[in-house]
Formats: C-alpha cells, structure tokens, sequence
C-alpha cells in the first residue's frame, strides 16, 4: 500500500473498547517536576457545537475519487446528530486538487461566513492546503469563530489559522477517515458534553502477558504546561520560514507522521532545529509514525537515535507514542489550547474549556 492510499483508508480498525480518554476529574496530580511556561492570553475559542446544528463539510486538498465518499461522510456527520451543508466546490477537481486555490477557499471563507453553520468539518487530507493559506479571509474567520476540524494536510490550515487569529482548532479524524466506536464517541465527549479531557492511550494486552500496542515511550521526564501546536511533520516543516506557522516559544509541540523513511523524519527534525523552533519549546509529544520504515542503502538511524539526536539534548518534557496520526484510533487533539504534559506518564490534559461559555 502506497503513502497515497492509506491516506485515503487509514490504518486497520482497533477491536477493543474505548477507554483511552478520561474527564479531568479522573486525572491524579503525580510524578516528577512541573514545569509552566506559553500561556498565551491571545487564544481565541470557537463557538459550542451541539446535536441538531449544521456542520459544513469541505475539501481543503486532494480531490475525492468517488462521490461515494462525500456520501459517506455526509452520513457520518448525520449519525453524530448534525444537519449537513457541502461547500460548493466539495467535488471540483484540478489535477489532484479539488478544485482551483480559489475554488477552495471561497469556499472554507464562505463557511466561516455563514451563520448557519456552526462547525467546518474537512473531507480528506492528502496534499495542497499550503497553497490555500494567502487566499484565507483571516480577519473573517477571527469575527467567526467555529470548529474546524481535519488532520493530515489539514495541518497547515491549524497553524496558519492559530498563527494569524489565535483560533483554537482540532487536529482529528476527516469526513472521509474511521469513525469507530473509539472516534465517535470521543467526538461526543469533546464537542458535546465539553468535557476538560485527559489524553491517555489505550491498552490492551490481548493474548501477550503485557501489551504491545499504544505504548508510550518517556524521552525526557517531567511535567510542563502550554499551548498545544504541531500535526504532520511533513505539512508543517514544509511551512518555514512562512507567516503561517506560529510562534513556538514556550509551547508544547506535537508531530505525527505516515510513510516517511527515518532519514527524512531526521532532516525534517533538523530543519526545525535550524530554524530554531526546538529550542523554543516547552515540552515535546510525537504520536505515531506509521508505516514509517527504512530504505535500502548502506545503514540508517534508528528512530530512537533520531529522537535521542534532536530532542533529548533539549531537556524538555518529552514522549512518544501517543495516539495522534494516521491510524484508526486517534486523539481528536484541540490545537492551540491550553494543556499540561506529563511526559512520565505519557499523558496530556486540558487545562481550560476550549470552548466559547
């Protein structure tokens, strides 16, 4: 399977029950020093969604293959209790793009806009949100806070619209992604009932006298808090040097990434540090790198020397393995709000509502 393919049908599905995010109230205060540091004052919440409202979906990047597919996620935001309204454009197509730049922006500006609709859910991930950026109304979207939701290349329409308003926004599942029992219900709990979530991986050990999958691993220990910014490494190093990409000082990156060779997750990682982002932040949270296998030649790096190389001389808070990226199971992460690491524990949680009261 092709890097273009699982973008489009993601990782297997999970078989075991949900159980990797808890409400605040179930989070002990342990472990290790606590850190604080990039509480912003400049955040700005969206607007509550609730059952009954209308969601908008549109199609940042990569044109859908089949109409099939704008059915299904219609009847994905249906099931989760909305009324759906499609950008006009949902099914245009320019090469692999779907649409012209202009054509899908009007119509993210047109849903931002709109009174009527209270959330803007993305179809797909896959390539050419970046171009999008200057054709954004950022000022529209400041005066019209609402819900955004995608992940993938989705990335760059996260930062660039926390670097130009402050929004926060949520780096999750796309209209076209798995909506299992695991996703759906965590989307409920996050949107709907507001809850202050506790991000923590699910385990399940199944046949094996300890479990295998979702392990966290701890890079550097301790506790921090800060605002939460990041997605796919590949989106976002592609952005540098750009006004769209915010202010890393004192914030909590987080990364994820699918079907890169660890001598590119390298060299992205060294971009960052060049440009001086690592040593600006806080405390550092990879998710999963799926897929992301080494090539032919004459050697590599491991990923845990990659990590060991770039991240640990930092001193930060750090881990890796959460439950964020291109797998089927995934954390529906609010990008840009305010959080508390705990790097012992593999965790993260909350700090405020990310919503407007």
């Amino acid at each position: 399977m092709n890097k273009r393919q699982f973008l489009q049908s993601g990782a297997l599905a999970l078989s075991v029950i949900p159980l990797g995010l808890l409400p605040l109230s179930s989070c002990a205060a342990t472990g290790s020093k606590t850190q604080a540091a990039g509480l912003s004052r400049d955040i700005i919440l969206p607007q509550q969604l609730n059952p009954g409202d209308t969601v908008a979906l549109v199609s940042p990047s990569k044109a859908t293959d089949e109409r099939l597919d704008i059915q299904i996620a219609s009847e994905v935001m249906q099931a989760l209790g909305f009324k759906v309204k499609l950008g006009q454009h949902l099914d245009g197509r320019r090469g692999h793009l779907a649409g012209t730049d202009a054509e899908r922006a009007d119509d993210i500006n047109a849903m931002f806009a709109d009174p009527q609709v209270k959330a803007i859910i993305c179809l797909r991930g896959g390539s050419g949100a970046a171009r999008l950026l200057p054709l954004l109304d950022y000022p529209l979207i400041k005066r019209n806070p609402k819900v955004l939701l995608g992940y993938s290349d989705i990335t760059a329409l996260h930062n660039a619209i926390n670097a130009q308003t402050g929004l926060v926004t949520f780096h999750g599942p796309n209209g076209t992604g798995s909506w299992n029992s695991f996703n759906a219900e965590q989307f409920q709990r996050v949107f709907f009932q507001r809850e202050q979530m506790l991000y923590q991986n699910e385990l399940n050990a199944k046949d094996e006298l300890v479990p295998r999958q979702n392990r966290i691993e701890t890079i550097t220990g301790g506790k921090v808090q800060g605002q939460l910014i990041g997605g796919n490494l590949t989106v976002l190093t592609a952005l540098a040097g750009s006004p769209y990409l915010p202010d890393f000082t004192g914030k909590i990156l987080f990364l994820e990434d699918v079907e890169e060779a660890p001598y590119r997750v390298d060299r992205m990682l060294s971009t960052l540090k060049l440009m001086g982002a690592l040593d600006k932040i806080a405390g550092f949270i990879f998710g999963e790198c799926t897929a992301c296998r080494p090539g032919g030649g004459f050697g590599w790096l491991t990923m845990d020397q990659i990590f060991d190389d770039h991240i640990k001389p930092l001193n930060i808070p750090a881990y890796r393995g959460a439950m964020i990226g291109h797998i089927s199971k995934q954390f529906i992460v609010p990008h840009g709000a305010t959080v508390e690491m705990d790097a012992d524990a593999g965790t993260f949680r909350m700090l405020q509502g990310v919503f407007q009261s």
